[in-house]
């Protein structure tokens, strides 16, 4: 095993919310994250008077929880917003609120009963390094403009690849155990671009199918098989794939 699945092992616990207390946890992390620490915009404390944030795409989503093990707190969740059985046509954010290319991804296409989106993919202030993170690309893009020609492309992966865990990897783990439970296939998401370019480090980046939108904030809409995103883990990314399958226990079954 890596240090990397030896980490994620020692300090975090995916916890599938799937209980009235669990989701309790769920709202009340989003709406400290959204509502009071404003981390996106269009996010009004004063629609929570509860202080949860909820939508209405809840009641058709499974939602998962990060804790850190040190602490015993959660940290962290995301969800998974999965087809309305009730409502079949009912639309995804990504088909509402984004613009998409159907020569990129034609999501009409998809198979909606294995098509999902990604989404409230939050993590606490204290543990949330992305800003750090950040800056450090925008060191090493500079750095490999003027070095390019001196580094191979696999000694470049290495020394950006950052020799910690990623929190963003660690949430992607829980995304990948509600994807199996539900036998989701695909992937949409709509995200900060630097997001997704950061998550690429392990392999994890989405194919872009339409242009920056507004949309709480500037955010790009993607998509992913999750066959191709694990495949790609495996070859070039094998420690960060342990972590996301958990050493292979999570996987999608051959379609038939």
């Amino acid at each position: 095993m890596n240090d990397l699945y030896q980490n994620f092992q020692k300090f975090f616990e995916i916890v599938i919310a799937d209980t009235a207390e669990l989701l309790e946890h769920v709202y009340r992390i989003r709406y400290q994250v959204l509502c009071i620490e404003q981390r996106l915009p269009g996010f009004d404390p004063a629609h929570c008077p509860d202080e949860k944030e909820k939508d209405n795409y809840d009641s058709h989503s499974c939602h998962v929880l990060l804790r850190y093990r040190p602490s015993g707190d959660f940290i962290g969740t995301a969800r998974l917003i999965l087809p309305a059985l009730s409502k079949p046509e009912k639309l995804l954010p990504v088909e509402l609120y984004s613009q998409t290319d159907p020569m990129l991804c034609d999501i009409k296409a998809l198979p909606r009963q294995h098509t999902a989106e990604i989404s409230r993919f939050l993590i606490t202030s204290q543990f949330d390094r992305r800003r750090d993170e950040r800056r450090r690309e925008d060191r090493r893009k500079e750095t490999a403009e003027t070095d390019s020609e001196k580094r191979s492309t696999q000694d470049r992966r290495a020394s950006d690849r950052r020799s910690g865990l990623s929190i963003g990897l660690v949430l992607m783990s829980g995304v990948m155990r509600m994807s199996v439970k539900y036998d989701i296939r695909h992937w949409l998401i709509v995200t900060d671009p630097a997001l997704n370019k950061l998550m690429g480090f392990y392999g994890l980046n989405f194919n872009p199918i339409g242009p920056p939108v507004n949309y709480h904030g500037i955010r790009r809409p993607y998509y992913a098989k999750v066959e191709d995103i694990l495949k790609k883990m495996y070859n070039e990314h094998r420690d960060a794939w342990e972590v996301v399958t958990d050493c292979g226990t999570y996987r999608l079954m051959q379609a038939n």
